[in-house]
């Protein structure tokens, strides 16, 4: 038992242990797979995708209206105190009472089985009778009832109708306008990263060539061939290149888990960049050449939908001067007792018999609502409505005028970075080559140790401007491809 009990035990161990490597090991994403990552996790999509679903929610409630609308409702109930009315006896009657006078004169003996043969005399009362309270009802009474309607007519139902699909379309829209924001912010947070990365990369480069020349310059100052300043010099500016590395590793994990943030990855996961900045520049020079389609815009495709819907709406108002037609129907039973008990057997007791309680009764009509005069409600809501319609078509001149704006200036943007590129690049190979012969020129004696830390200096900012070249002709490909409505997952 005990030997069981011990492999068990270490099998759950190495369960686990697998489990956190799995968990622990990097995850490699390219550009597109970390887009495809951030659409199915990013936490503001699926409030987007929940909105969506929201939004149909509602086209159903609009849509139920039309449905028969079916209700079931039992009442049972104590009258306590039953209602009381006053009935005048004068109205019956002619207003007196009839009395009958029998006089022993009129009765003829009854003999062999002949009739009694009455002749009444009638004496009117004119005297008025005061009223009499009358209650109607017994003390307990119930029902039980099942009613029904259908929609026949309603002008605004059916214009609801049209404007749940375009409600629809909207939905979708709004949605995939908040897909292409996340693509925009996720493309941008990758692309940071990799330039950073490169950047690192060339840090890490200088930084051991650093350090191999001031091991070599302290050599020739222990041998007598350089001077003290020379190695200070080459100390100060290796600790600088060092503190600036290091800045670049916290830059680096921090752009990367700002990367995470927008996929909607936990920031605990390790995670790999697989593409290389190589490639995304060539995508860069082919965006710069790229059509523009106006109407890929989702911003325009919106305002098209709200205008439809603007539209609609107005419809709709106008719709409440049609009459509304409804099928109504009700079927039920009713009864009253004076005892709760013969209420809930539903027959009353009266001495050895017993009488039926509750009756059932039945309707079915229909109803026509007609709008007389609302006090001129609808008519301000109709002007409403348009003027909120002529809102959005001066807002289409407007966001046409941005667009264009945004077009034009993420265009020009990108073409001066990708110029700004090929200029830099010249300039960083133009202080490659200047370290080195500096360098060569120092270890022949030829050269002097300040020559060589400018040079190093100079070869460093070269490579700061080129790749701050890189990010900017990224980060405007993407703003171009953003405005020219190609930002598509």
């Amino acid at each position: 038992m005990k030997k069981q009990l011990i492999i068990f035990l270490w099998g759950a161990v190495l369960i686990w242990s697998a489990s956190v490597r799995a968990q622990q090991a990097p995850q490699a994403f390219s550009l597109q797979q970390s887009i495809n990552y951030a659409l199915a996790n990013q936490p503001n999509l699926k409030n987007a995708q929940l909105q969506n679903e929201i939004a149909q929610a509602r086209i159903g409630q609009i849509r139920s209206a039309g449905l028969p609308q079916i209700n079931a409702g039992v009442d049972v109930g104590n009258n306590v105190i039953l209602q009381k009315t006053l009935l005048d006896p004068n109205t019956f009657g002619g207003g007196g009472t009839q009395q009958i006078t029998i006089t022993p004169g009129n009765i003829n003996t009854l003999n062999n089985g002949q009739n009694v043969v009455l002749k009444p005399e009638f004496v009117e009362n004119t005297e008025p009778l005061p009223p009499t309270t009358i209650a109607f009802g017994l003390q307990y009474a119930g029902s039980a009832t099942v009613s029904a309607s259908q929609l026949l007519f309603d002008g605004a139902y059916l214009i609801g109708l049209k404007a749940a699909k375009v409600y629809t379309d909207l939905s979708q829209k709004q949605l995939q306008q908040t897909e292409i924001e996340t693509i925009n912010q996720v493309t941008k947070a990758y692309y940071s990263v990799l330039v950073s990365r490169e950047r690192l990369t060339l840090l890490d480069r200088n930084l051991d060539r650093l350090d191999n020349q001031l091991r070599e310059t302290s050599e020739f100052y222990k041998q007598g061939f350089a001077e003290k300043i020379d190695v200070d010099r080459l100390q100060v500016a290796f600790n600088n290149l060092k503190v600036e590395q290091e800045k670049a590793k916290r830059l680096v994990a921090l752009g990367v888990n700002l990367l995470k943030f927008q996929m909607g990855m936990e920031l605990s996961q390790p995670l790999e960049l697989t593409d290389k900045l190589d490639n995304a520049l060539v995508e860069a020079e082919i965006v710069a050449n790229s059509n523009f389609d106006y109407s890929r815009r989702i911003e325009y495709s919106i305002l098209e939908t709200q205008r439809d819907l603007a539209k609609l709406d107005i419809k709709n108002k106008q719709s409440g001067y049609y009459p509304k037609l409804l099928l109504n129907g009700r079927y039920g039973y009713s009864g009253s007792s004076n005892s709760f008990r013969d209420l809930a057997r539903f027959e009353t007791q009266v001495a050895e018999k017993f009488y039926p309680n509750w009756f059932n009764f039945a309707f079915v009509g229909v109803s026509l609502q007609v709008p007389i005069f609302d006090g001129l409600r609808k008519k301000y809501e109709i002007q409403e409505a348009k003027l909120t319609l002529k809102t959005l078509d001066n807002g289409f001149r407007t966001l046409q005028q941005s667009i264009d704006l945004e077009l034009n200036q993420s265009n020009t943007n990108l073409q001066n970075a990708l110029q700004v590129i090929k200029s830099q690049k010249e300039s960083l190979e133009l202080a490659t080559e200047v370290a080195r012969v500096t360098n060569i020129k120092f270890k022949e004696g030829v050269g002097s140790n300040l020559e060589v830390i400018t040079a190093e200096t100079d070869l460093r900012q070269a490579q700061t401007n080129y790749y701050a070249a890189i990010y900017d002709a990224l980060i405007a490909k993407v703003d171009l491809q953003k405005a020219t409505g190609n930002l598509q997952k």
